[in-house]
């Protein structure tokens, strides 16, 4: 599976500079000069990357929007902004660009950048990669009534399915099939993404048993009659700075994008946790603030135990990798970090929190007043 990436820019050494990182992950590059030329493409083709320059900013802007808005049978492009002028940065991130690289652009920035945006895109590409199926799917209702349909695809994010009728928008539905050719039956809960009045729906998948999904990913790359995008290394050269139960703050040049998923791993003197995080605040070429869900009592308390082993240890150097789970978290996550460690008294998750209203530098300014016991120094 060839990955695609469309390169906007009217900047030779920025594009030279570019498209040299971009082969060393396997990302063949399409450039255009002219604008129109690219919103004609984007239009027409499917690109896995779209990165655009901001020298005319209006420009860039309108192909953005297309952007967000793809063909019906398409999923959204990681998108990367090429910036000249800092002061624009906040507004570009809060039009919903992924990433941010600043001109002129160093190898050294663009291999770490696109290091981390590719790593989310073989993700996402894995997530959404789906195989044809025929098979028999029961539907369960939130009112307990069950619908009988045919499974029409799958992928490890979801299904699309031909219910016996229409299933309302939003919906929430239990639903069980068995994998063909085989003896194991997938259960879980899904989220109706999309359909029409045919009865065709779109479900993506909630919660489900960590062994039925191994399984479900097992069967998919069995049944896959292409390559998958292999999975993406952890993103390296992390500096954890500040930890608390709620959440924690990583000095990188390749910050995710806000409001993504991401595994993390901490370790210290022997000691290791895994945990997941949503990014909450993102620096371009600095860092980036996590959330921790905290939806389980073990979860809450392996930060616990990771934090009291390095406060026993004053010497322990904490060590942290991180990897993309998602582009975005999904609704079901971000309804559950609704108002979970509301009972902590947590400054560093209160700034997390309210961190995208504020300026970076008001932000690394209260980080830096509001450190004490909880602070995490290498």
């Amino acid at each position: 599976m060839i990955l695609q990436a469309l390169l906007v820019s009217k900047d030779d050494p920025a594009a030279e500079t570019l498209i040299q990182a971009l082969a060393e992950f396997g990302v063949a590059v399409d450039r255009s000069s002219a604008a129109e030329v690219a919103q004609t493409r984007l239009a027409e083709e499917r690109f896995d990357q779209v990165i655009v320059d901001f020298d005319d900013r209006e420009t860039a802007s309108a192909l953005l929007e297309a952007c967000r808005q793809p063909a019906p049978d398409r999923n959204a492009p990681v998108t990367v902004a090429l910036v000249r002028d800092s002061s624009q940065i906040r507004s570009i991130l809060g039009s919903g660009t992924h990433f941010i690289l600043t001109k002129p652009i160093s190898p050294e920035q663009a291999e770490s950048t696109l290091r981390a945006s590719t790593a989310l895109l073989k993700r996402e590409r894995r997530q959404s990669f789906r195989v044809a199926v025929q098979a028999a799917i029961s539907i369960r209702m939130e009112d307990s009534s069950t619908l009988e349909g045919i499974l029409l695809d799958l992928s490890n994010g979801g299904m699309d399915v031909l219910a016996a009728k229409p299933l309302p928008l939003a919906a929430l539905v239990r639903c069980t099939f068995e994998l063909p050719e085989t003896n194991i039956v997938i259960e879980g809960d899904a989220e109706v993404a999309w359909g029409n009045v045919n009865g065709q729906t779109g479900l993506r998948f909630l919660d489900m048993d960590p062994k039925v999904r191994e399984q479900l990913g097992e069967w998919l790359t069995s049944h896959a009659h292409e390559a998958l995008p292999e999975e993406p290394d952890p993103v390296c050269h992390c500096k954890l700075t500040d930890l608390s139960l709620g959440g924690c703050y990583v000095e990188t040049q390749s910050p995710f994008p806000q409001s993504s998923a991401v595994e993390l791993c901490l370790r210290a003197a022997g000691m290791e946790i895994h945990t997941e995080g949503l990014v909450r605040v993102m620096h371009p070429g600095h860092g980036m603030g996590i959330e921790f869900p905290s939806r389980t009592e073990e979860q809450r308390k392996s930060v616990s135990d990771f934090i009291d082993f390095l406060t026993s240890r004053p010497g322990a150097t904490p060590e942290l990798e991180s990897s993309p789970r998602a582009l975005r978290a999904s609704a079901e996550e971000l309804n559950q970090l609704s108002g979970a460690g509301d009972d902590l008294d947590d400054p560093l998750l209160e700034l997390l929190r309210r961190g995208v209203s504020l300026e970076e530098q008001d932000f690394l300014t209260q980080l830096h007043h509001q450190r004490g016991s909880a602070e995490v120094t290498q």
